[in-house]
């Protein structure tokens, strides 16, 4: 028979082994691991859990939505199984709409770092579903530009025009209606003709007018054309456009001073140290890694407030690596992540309204 004192420093092991295991904060992950989807799902497993290995009690389980709503149902099941605290994560409507009504009933809160759908929110109300967005809503584009615009042409002449495609169109009359509704009226408003390879036409028009700014709801490769046809012309034109002006360039290249209204590149305002140490662990800070990253945080800070994670998410401030976030009554963010930026002939810098 082993001598008693072995017998109770085996048990005090147990005991302290329970300790722990109770003690472990669990965080569901769900991201879409296999097919078209993965090497999105797998920035934001890189940078979840990356984020999660700062925190030696953190327990990551994570599932793979397949961007479905049958791989987000049996997601939801399996976190309520392992009985995590809250899930981070989610890229695709289908899969976050069926899993939220199985994660509500086990009290679990989902944060969010990309599907953009404002019905997930709006109707939050009526559903109860306990979603927090640190993406941006789908409408957010179309609110910055028109606040940002109204605001930094307020003594302007300026022009709307659009491409005539929905995305075109809901740009320039959300801008038109907030310039309206603040007192001011653009000299001229027009759908262009996409795709040509001058638009001399247009910018006389503009030109006619007496517009030195100009809003574009178009792409990239139609703002270029404009306002080298501008210059031809001799006229000094602004022009600004939304986040379209990131894709790649055509032939013609875009004018150094163009305005973009657009998200930020997360590595260049994310906290250095965090990008460091990311570089380190041999991960590259691109797409969802960062926006995953700032997500956990706020998981395991809320895990650990000493309330319930959806009272903390409710009414707390969360420091992240992205910067300070707080969430509305809805989930969204209470700051737009938009900026302003100006190219210069290089790359798109962040510039303040006033500059």
């Amino acid at each position: 028979m082993p001598p008693l004192r072995l017998i109770s420093a085996f048990a005090a092991g147990l005991a302290l082994c329970g300790v722990a295991q109770a003690d472990a904060m669990r965080i569901g992950v769900a991201a879409p691991l296999t097919d078209a989807s993965a090497s999105l799902g797998r920035q934001v497993e890189a940078g979840a859990q990356a984020a999660a290995k700062a925190r030696a009690e953190v327990e990551i389980e994570t599932a793979d939505d397949a961007c479905t709503s049958e791989g987000g149902a049996a997601a939801a099941r399996r976190f309520v199984e392992a009985k995590v605290r809250l899930v981070v994560g989610f890229l695709c409507t289908e899969a976050i709409e069926a899993a939220l009504p199985i994660l509500m009933d086990a009290a679990i809160p989902v944060i969010t770092p990309g599907v953009r759908t404002d019905s997930l929110t709006d109707r939050r109300g009526k559903t109860g579903w306990p979603v927090y967005r640190l993406a941006p809503r789908a409408d957010g584009e179309r609110g910055a530009i028109a606040t940002i615009l109204t605001r930094l042409w307020r003594d302007q002449l300026f022009a709307i025009i659009d491409d005539g495609t929905i995305y075109g169109r809901e740009l320039a009359e959300s801008f038109r209606a907030a310039a309206q509704q603040a007192g001011r009226k653009p000299v001229f408003v027009d759908t262009y003709r996409p795709q040509l390879d001058n638009q001399i036409g247009l910018v006389g028009r503009l030109r006619k007018a007496g517009a030195t700014h100009l809003f574009v709801g178009g792409d990239r490769d139609d703002i270029a054309v404009i306002a080298r046809d501008a210059q031809r012309l001799g006229m000094p034109l602004v022009i600004a456009g939304g986040e379209t002006l990131r894709s790649a360039p055509g032939d013609v290249p875009l004018k150094a001073g163009t305005l973009m209204i657009g998200l930020p590149e997360w590595a260049e305002i994310a906290n250095p140290a965090v990008v460091e140490s990311l570089g380190k662990a041999g991960i590259h800070p691109e797409g969802y890694v960062l926006p995953a990253y700032a997500a956990m945080e706020i998981a395991m800070a809320a895990a650990s407030s000493g309330g319930t994670p959806a009272a903390a998410l409710d009414s707390q401030e969360f420091r992240t690596a992205l910067g300070t976030v707080r969430f509305d009554v809805k989930g969204d963010l209470t700051e737009s992540p938009y900026r302003l930026f100006r190219f210069d002939g290089v790359k798109f810098v962040a510039v303040t309204d006033g500059e």
